[in-house]
């Protein structure tokens, strides 16, 4: 009897491996719509990441203008500067007021006699720095109470670079540099710090020469050297005189701060006002980060007659109920303020939902900053009359918690995704068993065929026989 080992044509004639597959692609017919599925349900996962994306840039737009930080931003501005600079820090009261600049803040310098011969040794012992305030008339010094003189010991062999090296080293708050001039060289040093407490002096106690106040020895150093003494800035407020260590004067005027740049001959003009711009700015970045959430879902949910083209979410529940909800605290109330819609201030509604900017009806209403900001950050302790941006920043805050809207929403898709996976599961264990069955009973079919075949021939052969004439 014939038989056959893989599905095909075979002996029987019958081309089983053809039917078999036939038969299981209309068995597997259903895993294009099961997957067609699960494309859908990715896009849609997809689609709600992008709106809590934009929601998320939403929601710090709305933090913005929630802030004192944006409404009390103010600005300093200066008429000179040149001579004078000004920065003030947000809340500060808007006020006007003249600064002079008479001098600018200065570090203690010296330089030493010209020494010869250059790059010589100057002789052993021992010079002492000590930090300090110079009098000048008459000269006089007062060590800086709690600091230590640092003394630096020299060696009969270090020269005015070596020694230089050792100041430096020293940490003891000035810094040393050698000047070569036509003269020979100079030690120059310079206290680390300005202001008239930034002073120092430069004593020998200890001279290899055994006369440490002579210009003979390592005492060359001190003798005939030149001093240009520490100062403090120097500036006048409205004509009254103030100084300060540094060139920057902070919190003479509060919250301004002040910065000396040159000497001036005349006062000038220190204006500080709220800084406007601030709040456009934040507003300006409100609307636009209201229009995408508003464009993205009206593309996500949109319907096309002409076409029947359909978004990724229209008919969506979740996305329509949003829409809807960021639409009514546009179109809510305010109390507490002069304004109390957004339509008060110039940002209006436009046809499809978008929001625009009437910039000089803003600009106007920005003349009473104050009601502006009740508009936008009032806490009334009520959800339907709280400001705007206070109401957008609550919205926001819930839809993007953990356990908010997006995160339900998402949960909700990627079960759908779990059970279309099991799906898919399910069908291919079925196809697999329908095809093994098929192909067993197919095969069984075309040896039967086979065996028929054979059946036949035998018998066509034997009537053959019987019908051959006898001798």
């Amino acid at each position: 009897m014939a038989t056959i080992s893989s599905l095909g044509v075979g002996s029987g004639g019958l081309d089983t491996k053809s039917i078999v597959a036939q038969l299981v692609a209309l068995e597997k017919a259903p895993m294009a719509g099961i997957q067609l599925k699960a494309a859908t349900v990715n896009a849609r996962i997809s689609a709600f990441g992008q709106i809590k994306s934009l929601m998320s840039t939403l929601s710090d737009a709305a933090s913005s203008l929630n802030s004192l930080t944006t409404f009390n931003a103010v600005t300093a501005t200066s008429s000179d500067s040149t001579a004078v600079t000004a920065t003030a820090i947000g809340g500060t009261t808007a006020n006007s007021f003249s600064v002079k600049v008479d001098s600018l803040a200065k570090a203690q310098s010296t330089a030493s006699a010209a020494l010869l011969p250059v790059g010589g040794a100057l002789g052993a012992g021992t010079l002492r720095l000590q930090l300090g305030k110079w009098t000048v008339v008459p000269a006089s010094f007062t060590p800086q109470a709690g600091v230590a003189a640092v003394d630096i010991t020299v060696s009969a062999t270090d020269s005015v670079t070596d020694i230089a090296s050792k100041i430096n080293g020293a940490g003891a708050g000035v810094t040393a540099t050698v000047l070569n001039d036509v003269s020979g060289q100079r030690l120059l040093l310079r206290s680390s710090s300005t202001g008239e407490n930034a002073g120092f002096q430069l004593t020998v106690p200890v001279d290899a020469d055994g006369a440490p106040a002579d210009a003979a020895g390592l005492s060359r150093l001190v003798a005939g050297s030149s001093i240009q003494y520490a100062e403090n800035a120097r500036i006048q407020i409205n004509g009254i005189a103030v100084s300060s260590s540094t060139n920057k004067f902070a919190d003479v005027v509060s919250g301004v701060t002040l910065t000396a740049v040159a000497p001036s001959s005349a006062a000038a003009q220190i204006d500080v006002a709220a800084n406007k711009s601030v709040v456009t700015d934040a507003i300006n970045k409100f609307v636009a980060a209201y229009n995408k959430v508003n464009a993205a879902i009206n593309e996500l949910t949109k319907f096309d007659p002409a076409s029947k083209a359909t978004g990724m979410l229209q008919g969506d529940s979740t996305a329509i109920g949003l829409q809807n909800a960021l639409r009514g605290i546009l179109q809510s109330t305010t109390s507490g303020s002069a304004y109390s819609r957004l339509a008060d201030i110039g940002i209006s509604q436009q046809l499809g939902g978008d929001l625009e900017v009437d910039a000089v009806k803003l600009a106007s209403a920005l003349a009473n900053g104050d009601e502006v900001k009740k508009l936008f950050k009032n806490d009334n302790g009520s959800a339907l009359t709280n400001g705007v941006a206070l109401k957008f920043a609550n919205f926001a805050k819930g839809l993007l918690a953990t356990d908010g809207l997006f995160s339900s929403k998402d949960a909700s898709l990627k079960r759908s995704l779990d059970l279309n996976s099991k799906a898919q599961e399910a069908l291919n264990a079925k196809v697999a068993r329908v095809e093994k069955d098929l192909t067993r009973r197919y095969s069984a079919l075309d040896v039967q065929l086979s065996s028929l075949s054979a059946l036949s021939a035998y018998v066509s052969q034997q009537v053959v026989q019987w019908n051959k004439p006898s001798n």
